[in-house]
């Protein structure tokens, strides 16, 4: 995996420490769905979901830039917060900032809904995260996004049975029936409603 190159002392907000190593929970079947042996309420979402269990200790060992930690992405999501600083992500008038990774077919042609795991970011943030991000370093589109919509999650998917067994890693939507068979890592949401805006705005 390429590695990121944020300028010394920038890590982002999302970035997953070495000290941050998630706790080691035995996984069961409970009531039809996947669960923790010894769950916690604070294990799943309002909407059911099991995640990730993982202590949030930032600044505890060293930064590993590929790796996401899943409370603070999914708390960056749900609250507009910038993937990179953890502050309120840019808005204005045309809505709030994010950048993706460009794809090989024109951005232009993109229709209205697409579906990403990328938080969006603040101003200052943004011109370092199209530096150092390796999504982003190669090309990237910047969009002003008016609406979006939690959709579902990308986490690791369990076979069911009685002894569960992870056996895929990839998104799944709140509506799946597979939802009950994952632990999620990372909230994705739908972009309902955008606007390309030229990059050098960035």
């Amino acid at each position: 995996m390429t590695q990121a190159t944020f300028p010394k002392g920038t890590v982002p907000y999302i970035t997953q420490w070495t000290g941050e190593a998630p706790a080691k929970v035995r996984v069961v079947v409970r009531r039809g769905r996947l669960a923790y042996a010894d769950e916690r309420s604070f294990d799943r979402d309002p909407r059911g979901v099991l995640w990730r269990r993982i202590p949030s200790t930032p600044g505890k060992g060293k930064p590993d830039f590929g790796a996401v930690h899943a409370l603070r992405q999914r708390l960056a999501m749900a609250n507009v917060l910038c993937q990179v600083c953890g502050k309120p992500a840019d808005c204005d008038e045309r809505g709030v900032l994010w950048l993706l990774g460009e794809a090989e077919d024109d951005p232009d042609s993109w229709p209205q809904g697409l579906e990403t795991p990328h938080p969006p970011v603040c101003r200052p943030c943004a011109t370092v995260a199209t530096k150092a991000c390796p999504h982003l370093r190669r090309r990237y589109v910047a969009l002003r996004v008016r609406r979006w919509t939690p959709v579902g999650v990308h986490g690791a998917l369990y076979r069911p049975s009685e002894q569960p067994v992870a056996v895929d890693a990839r998104g799944i939507p709140f509506d799946s029936p597979a939802i009950r068979w994952t632990i999620a890592g990372q909230l994705i949401v739908r972009l309902d409603r955008f606007t390309l805006i030229d990059p050098t705005e960035v």
